[in-house]
């Protein structure tokens, strides 16, 4: 069995298989690809590795729809591939997190087939269902990718509910043969070797539609502990859950150290700050720096002891960091640096996006060049509304979901050395000049950089347990922390933004011990830093 809460001193890779390594030339990443870039991971530390979904799937919504969870998808190779997968990573010291979507499946899953047949079908029951009149919907909810959260389906004379694509119809956790079914397919996963699941949108499952109750509802708790006492615990997994309504009350739930709930959770509060109070991700805002930091003091603060964060910058969701709140040009190492290092110096497990080692970009396609099903809903609603082409297309340069998912960038052979065929999505051009083959011997590189923080985090036990105190919470520029565990004590300090300013970081302590820089030490004042500078110190 796994330590008990290894998981706290683990970092964790994330790596969107369709992007990450093509074997067979047919452009779309695979397990071959996966298990050929192992040595890179070893190399970079990193112990686990969160794979999205590699299921049978249709692909509607790039995996995130799932027609049979015991089988992978062919466009990845077979079982036996994720078989050596699973087996070759743990060669390496390396455990796979399997990406789980428990709150939907796939219109063409089997169970949905049979319960569209008739309401006596046993199945019918596994998905949640209301009775109506064609043109006449249940409510107004209203689906994230669009439209309405409602589809009639002609054979029942019902409507089912689907809180995503119409293709990704929700399941009906109040059914007790449903759940059953959900932790059989957790231990046919547990028994092929897996470390442990990523819970997709694990705060929806406890819906309640009737009252337009989607996150956070009443028997969601009691769900995720059924769920953990028939699933995780035999052999003390990791299980994070995607809890986009978390606060850190409800996360001391989700996170207690009891291990009755789950490991981590994700929570998003930072990632949504910089847009339009109130409004979508694509009203775009000025990132408000004060209110960045409360949010990161609060998590940090009152987690302490009775819950557990993770830490992330980048996901298959989110655009790239460096692009995002760092600078893509001439500060692209630095920025990328500070941005690692702000986050590695805090508690909780860090998550490391594929490419964010390398400080991969955003990109800027034409509108047919993307392959994003959100970002095309969006600019249908938009274009609708009176939205000009040119401020959608800043929207969806700013957000959209592939940024993140353009193929990882290798080296400077042709389509980065991704594939020998026509990538799925387009490379971003920069390929040539930002690639794993220019960075991982090259000792100032992000990719060192990355591996030097992960070293701390294993050698320094405060960075896993110490108590967290932000310091200057005012201050416009800096942001700045310490981390303290009784027996060592680090002083953290960042410039966040791309000009140079005075900080008394002397007056922090007599003796500071520079434990690792974003710069070299060559004209290095203590007490001024350079744009994006970031510092460790040890305070002895």
């Amino acid at each position: 069995m796994l330590k008990k809460d290894w998981w706290k001193s683990a970092i964790i890779y994330q790596i969107y298989p369709r992007s990450f390594q093509d074997t067979n030339g047919d452009g779309f990443g695979d397990f071959q690809g996966i298990i050929k870039r192992l040595p890179y991971l070893e190399k970079l530390g990193i112990d686990c590795i969160w794979l999205c979904p590699v299921y049978r799937s249709p692909q509607d919504d790039n995996g995130y729809d799932i027609s049979d969870y015991c089988d992978v998808d062919p466009m990845f190779g077979t079982m036996a591939d994720m078989e050596e997968l699973i087996g070759k990573a743990r060669e390496h010291g390396i455990y796979i997190v399997m990406d789980l979507v428990l709150n939907h499946s796939s219109d063409e899953h089997k169970w949905f087939i049979e319960a569209k047949k008739s309401r006596e079908n046993p199945y019918h029951d596994y998905y949640v269902w209301r009775d109506g009149k064609e043109g006449v919907l249940p409510n107004d909810m209203k689906a994230a990718f669009g439209g309405s959260a409602w589809e009639w389906v002609p054979e029942v004379e019902q409507y089912y509910f689907h809180q995503f694509s119409v293709k990704q119809p929700d399941l009906n956790w109040e059914n007790p043969k449903l759940r059953q079914e959900l932790w059989d397919i957790i231990n046919f996963w547990i028994d092929k070797g897996v470390g442990g699941f990523r819970l997709d949108v694990i705060d929806l499952v406890g819906k309640v539609p009737d009252e337009k109750i989607t996150s956070n509802g009443p028997k969601l708790h009691e769900y995720i502990k059924e769920m953990t006492a028939h699933t995780f615990v035999r052999d003390n997994l990791i299980s994070v859950g995607e809890t986009w309504s978390a606060t850190p009350e409800i996360a001391k739930l989700y996170s207690n150290p009891d291990g009755s709930e789950l490991s981590m959770v994700f929570q998003f509060e930072h990632i949504c700050l910089d847009q339009q109070e109130g409004k979508e991700k694509w009203d775009l805002a000025p990132l408000p720096f004060h209110k960045f930091k409360e949010v990161w003091n609060k998590w940090q603060t009152e987690l302490y002891g009775c819950g557990w964060n993770s830490l992330f910058w980048d996901n298959h969701d989110l655009p790239r960091i460096v692009s995002r709140w760092g600078d893509e040009g001439q500060y692209r190492e630095e920025s990328a640096k500070m941005l690692a290092t702000l986050l590695h110096g805090m508690q909780g497990t860090p998550y490391i996006y594929q490419g964010e080692e390398l400080g991969m970009t955003n990109v800027k396609y034409e509108l047919e060049e993307y392959r994003d099903i959100e970002l095309f809903g969006m600019y249908k609603e938009r274009r609708a509304q009176g939205y000009t082409h040119e401020e959608l297309m800043e929207s969806i340069y700013a957000k959209t979901r592939d940024n993140a998912r353009t193929p990882m960038q290798w080296d400077t052979t042709e389509q980065a050395g991704f594939t020998t065929g026509k990538p799925w999505i387009k490379v971003n051009p920069n390929y040539t000049e930002i690639n794993a083959a220019e960075q991982v011997d090259r000792e100032n590189s992000i990719f060192n950089y990355y591996r030097k923080l992960i070293q701390l985090r294993k050698e320094l036990p405060v960075l896993t347990d110490g108590k967290f105190t932000m310091l200057d919470m005012d201050h416009n520029q800096i942001f700045a922390y310490l981390r303290d565990n009784g027996e060592d004590k680090l002083l953290v300090v960042c410039n966040f933004y791309g000009n140079t300013v005075d900080y008394a970081v002397s007056e922090k302590a007599e003796d500071l011990e520079l434990l690792i820089g974003n710069y070299t030490e060559e004209n290095m004042q203590t007490d001024v830093l350079r744009p994006y500078e970031a510092r460790i110190y040890r305070i002895r």
